[in-house]
């Protein structure tokens, strides 16, 4: 049959506990519709007849004769469905739990979800496993069809408790049903017509529910993301093919390829399915584009327009559903692949798990299979990624170990801030002026090196103090020194900045520029930030070239919250303070630092005696 377009095909995922009936309905459905073949009915009969069973409709999704032997879905299968207003294509996802992984990968395009319930069974592990999945994966219109109510003798008490048992659950995670349908999918109650055998029930049949869902606004009018697939050189072309996944663009328009930033304009669109040539592309199109300059483009690059490009970031959280046989680990590092970018990850921290019962957030060390929980990973570079709630190219992943997949979910940017480093100088007609005074004079004077010394860690670990003590320590010997305090720069320099991820970035951007000043004037100055990101402090680094010194002031989590002065992680804790490091927004331990002081180890007077007798080591003349 003719497949509708983009903007009126609706996309369903079946899901729910194996043997809870999805493959019958959907065959029934097929069968109700006349989107079924012609003689395929017969056929079916014939195929049950020879099994000595009745009618089977799941036999018409059971394409792997291993299917049938075994009567389990292990492949994600894509039906069209002629329902007469649009097309609604019908995801059937696998059940068991051996196969989750398909229905992870069928459900990742689906703009709705329809759960099956097996009357007699109830709601089930896997019922409740696979309606949270279709949350996870960013699913928010789900139908809940009630099926084999014919076996329970099409009691209403029993659809009752079931449709308040499933509405509450799911209104557990913030899912309200569309509607809660009676059924049988072998009898076909409830399905295109109502059934004379619930006349308790007055609802929408199960194929109207269908109408009343909302189709995905088209990608096109989303910003532009063209996903790299490869690059080809034919005679003098050289052609950047890939897919464009959102957006539109045509020749002319400037793009930016991240990761690096790199810029040039589209000289020409090159078909790749052998269609007339256009000057225009749009979402859904795979593409090849000739481009004006010949700049360095990859496989997993992604472009877009240069006013709109994707988040840069080595460090986010994922909600991550764990399908490998060996626990997950904090330490751990796997291959992660989102579109056709594949990078190398490691797994910094497990944040939360989650209780499928009470859908209570819980601490754990480990990730077992089939656990949902929220981790956090960093890359060794920057990424280009999305909320995976945003974006479904760009912000969903799967991690694999090898050649395995163990593991998917969704990126969640919320408190991460964009690293990318602005590649235009907004200000124009700027001249640095050279100093009559130079820095070597100025250090000569003082008798000793400027120097920049970055103190970061948690909160609670120590800084402020050890930055206060070292400073009246070098200052009572004679050294020019003076320390950075955060909350002092609020009050004037960065009064303009909130706390949010990009203000925070932008914080301690501007204290790395302050700091070199002051360090060029021959000073030694003292920084006490938290600094979460190594990105951010890479950036202050930069900003003072060889005089810049990465202390890290070591104290674990336990130990800060015990301290916790200023009853701050306490209110974390409690959720009055939103992307509080350490509690609901990461730290990125530094890899390198020019000196580890480890405050539970040693009390303060040592950890003074050792901070400053590095610095009178490193800045002595």
């Amino acid at each position: 049959m003719k497949q509708s377009s983009y903007r009126d095909q609706l996309k369903l995922v079946v899901a729910g506990h194996v043997d809870h009936g999805k493959s019958t309905l959907i065959g029934r459905l097929l069968h109700e519709t006349g989107s079924l073949p012609e003689g395929k009915v017969e056929e079916l009969r014939r195929i049950s007849e020879k099994r000595g069973m009745p009618l089977e409709w799941s036999f018409v999704l059971d394409a792997f004769q291993a299917e049938r032997d075994q009567a389990i879905t292990i492949d994600t299968t894509w039906i069209w469905l002629r329902t007469g207003q649009r097309d609604t294509v019908i995801i059937d996802a696998p059940g068991h739990r051996e196969f989750l992984k398909n229905m992870i990968s069928g459900a990742a395009n689906a703009d709705a979800g329809l759960l099956v319930v097996d009357a007699l069974e109830g709601v089930k592990e896997q019922t409740r496993r696979h309606a949270y999945l279709l949350k996870l994966l960013g699913i928010n219109q789900v139908v809940v069809a009630i099926n084999k109510i014919d076996l329970v003798d099409n009691l209403k008490a029993r659809f009752d408790e079931l449709e308040a048992d499933v509405r509450a659950y799911l209104k557990g995670f913030g899912i309200e049903p569309t509607a809660v349908v009676p059924i049988s999918a072998r009898e076909g109650d409830n399905l295109t017509a109502l059934s004379v055998r619930t006349p308790w029930y007055s609802g929408p049949t199960l194929l109207e529910t269908f109408s009343s869902l909302n189709v995905e606004a088209p990608a096109s009018e989303r910003p532009l993301r063209i996903v790299v697939q490869d690059v080809y050189k034919f005679d003098e072309r050289r052609i950047v093919a890939g897919k464009v996944t959102s957006g539109s663009a045509q020749v002319g328009d400037t793009l930016m390829f991240s990761p690096h930033d790199r810029i040039a304009k589209i000289a020409r669109i090159e078909p790749l399915d052998h269609l007339n040539p256009s000057d225009r592309i749009s979402a859904g199109e795979s593409v090849g584009i000739i481009l004006d300059e010949q700049i360095f483009v990859e496989r997993g690059n992604v472009a877009s327009h240069f006013a709109n490009p994707p988040v840069l970031s080595n460090v986010f959280r994922g909600k991550l559903f764990w399908l490998g046989e060996k626990p997950l680990r904090a330490g751990a590092t796997l291959k992660l692949r989102a579109g056709t970018l594949e990078a190398q990850v490691t797994v910094r921290a497990i944040e939360s798990l989650l209780d499928l019962e009470t859908l209570q957030l819980r601490r754990g060390d480990i990730v077992t299979r089939n656990d949902l929980a929220t981790v956090r990973l960093s890359s060794s570079s920057v990424l280009p990624v999305a909320d995976g709630h945003d974006d479904k190219m760009l912000g969903r992943f799967v991690l694999l170990d090898g050649f395995d997949t163990v593991g998917g979910g969704l990126i969640d940017l919320d408190g991460i801030p964009d690293q990318r480093s602005n590649p235009a100088i907004k200000a124009a007609n700027i001249k640095k002026v050279d100093l009559l005074v130079s820095r070597s004079e100025r250090e000569i004077r003082h008798g000793h090196k400027g120097a920049v010394i970055w103190l970061t860690g948690l909160s609670g670990a120590g800084k402020s103090t050890l930055a206060l003590r070292a400073e009246r320590t070098l200052f009572e010997a004679g050294w020019q020194t003076y320390v950075l305090d955060g909350d002092n720069l609020r009050h004037g320099l960065n009064s303009d900045l909130g706390f949010s991820a990009d203000d925070r970035s932008e914080n301690i951007r501007r204290i790395g520029e302050v700091a070199s000043l002051f360090a060029s004037a021959g000073l030694i100055v003292l920084t006490a930030f938290i600094s979460p990101y190594q990105r951010d402090r890479g950036k202050a680094r930069s900003a003072s070239p060889g005089s810049f010194h990465e202390v890290y002031v070591k104290a674990s989590l336990e130990a800060c919250e015990g301290r916790d002065a200023k009853g701050l992680y306490r209110r974390a804790r409690a959720g009055e303070i939103k992307e509080f490091t350490g509690v609901s927004a990461p730290y990125e331990i530094p890899q390198a630092p020019e000196l580890v002081i480890d405050t539970e180890q040693s009390d303060v007077e040592r950890c003074v005696h050792d901070l400053t007798e590095y610095i009178t080591r490193v800045c002595t003349r």
